[in-house]
């Protein structure tokens, strides 16, 4: 069923490429995945969700954030309908890009809500220390007040947790021993286990240092450490630092009880399938944008079709790695432009304004890339959107 009938559909569009010259791009055949989980998962999947921008608010992009609960709630249905959990008010969210605290918390209490509603979705939400400004933050006892705040915002909704990387931890902690006493005091008041994100500078500027050094092999040591010394209180570690051999070395040396998150958006095909030592669960933003892909690929990992696994999740890396390119915190315009393009909201707009961030080349290969992964979901659909926006760029039809 999955099979493209045919090599080329009868679409067609003028598309730019790099030497400045215009192509007429005919796509690909279809192929339809199924819009509810078909089987079971034998791997805990989380995508973490983007938010649909009211189009119509009358705020300042730049300065205040819009959100359009209604198509941004719907698009987490879409997810859970595909077997997936939904990790919330993380990065792929804006958070702390455009997205501030109090939307964020709106965010988690109204999913929260949503998921309770289906009886009991899987949904986890990002806890952090955002509502303090990185230049108000004095002491490391700074730092665990906001992370508390968060904490018990998202335990008083009812949410589960992922402790978010802090940028006021990574400007103030100087060695292991700060991190050790910010983790082991928040970890030690925790209602239930939760994820810690250990989020790259390639992610976050922001972020550079983290765990109190400039050497990863350091900073790895010093994670799993913290994390090891706490593994009653930790569900799993989602990795985003794009290192495949960084992730499986950490893998392998965690807590038996502790879970693996690939945040590798470039690798995460292989590591999700695991070796005889071991696999990633996952917790990505790609997934935002590929969700029937990748659960029709989970499902077919989970029956023992580990070649159809990948025959249907290996064609979505070329695409992933070109939404993730450098600089990779723009990759959030990529994740709402499928969205915009597979017809889960009416615009392509971002909070922020941020569907600014990408060139109209970089849109182009992206349109590209999803059509010969077969990830359109309505080829008609996707080749009308992409005309209009081009045509605002310069590219008519």
């Amino acid at each position: 069923m999955n099979k493209p009938v045919m090599p080329l559909s009868s679409l067609s569009l003028k598309l730019p490429k790099a030497d400045r010259s215009i192509e007429t791009y005919r796509l690909a055949a279809a192929r339809n995945f199924p819009a509810k989980l078909e089987g079971t998962l034998n791997r805990v999947a989380f995508s973490a969700a983007h938010v649909v921008a009211d189009p119509l608010a009358d705020v300042d992009p730049w300065l205040a954030s819009a959100v359009d609960w209604d198509r941004t709630i719907a698009f987490r249905e879409h997810i859970w309908d595909l077997g997936l959990g939904v990790a919330e008010a993380m990065d792929t969210a804006q958070r702390g890009m455009g997205l501030d605290w109090p939307t964020s918390l709106e965010l988690i209490q109204r999913s929260v809500r949503a998921a309770k509603a289906r009886g009991g979705a899987l949904v986890f939400s990002g806890a952090g220390t955002d509502h303090l400004a990185v230049e108000d933050a004095r002491t490391i006892d700074d730092v665990i007040r906001a992370y508390e705040e968060q904490i018990a915002a998202v335990e008083k909704a009812g949410g589960r947790i992922i402790l978010m990387a802090s940028r006021a931890l990574a400007k103030l902690g100087r060695n292991a021993d700060d991190y050790a006493r910010v983790y082991n005091r928040v970890l030690s008041q925790v209602r239930e286990p939760v994820i810690i994100h250990w989020l790259g500078d390639i992610f976050d500027p922001a972020l550079g240092n983290y765990w109190g050094t400039e050497s990863l092999d350091t900073a790895m040591d010093i994670a799993v450490g913290i994390i090891n010394a706490n593994a009653a209180k930790v569900d799993g570690v989602k990795v985003s630092l794009l290192d495949k051999q960084r992730e499986i070395d950490m893998r392998r040396r965690l807590d038996k009880g502790v879970k693996m998150y690939t945040g590798d958006d470039f690798n995460y095909a292989e590591l999700i399938a695991g070796d005889d030592k071991g696999f990633s669960h996952a917790l990505l933003g790609i997934f935002d944008a590929i969700a029937p892909a990748a659960s029709y690929a989970l499902s077919r990992l989970s029956a023992g079709d580990e070649a159809g696994f990948h025959d249907v999740l290996g064609p979505t890396v070329p695409l992933s790695r070109h939404i993730f390119k450098a600089p990779t915190r723009f990759y959030k315009t990529g994740i709402v432009f499928m969205a915009y393009l597979n017809g889960h909201q009416d615009h392509f707009t971002m909070v922020g304004g941020q569907e600014s961030t990408r060139s109209t080349l970089h849109l182009a290969e992206l349109f590209r890339l999803a059509d010969q992964a077969g990830l359109l979901s309505n080829p008609e659909m996707a080749t009308r959107r992409m005309k209009a926006v081009l045509a605002l760029r310069g590219i008519e039809a």
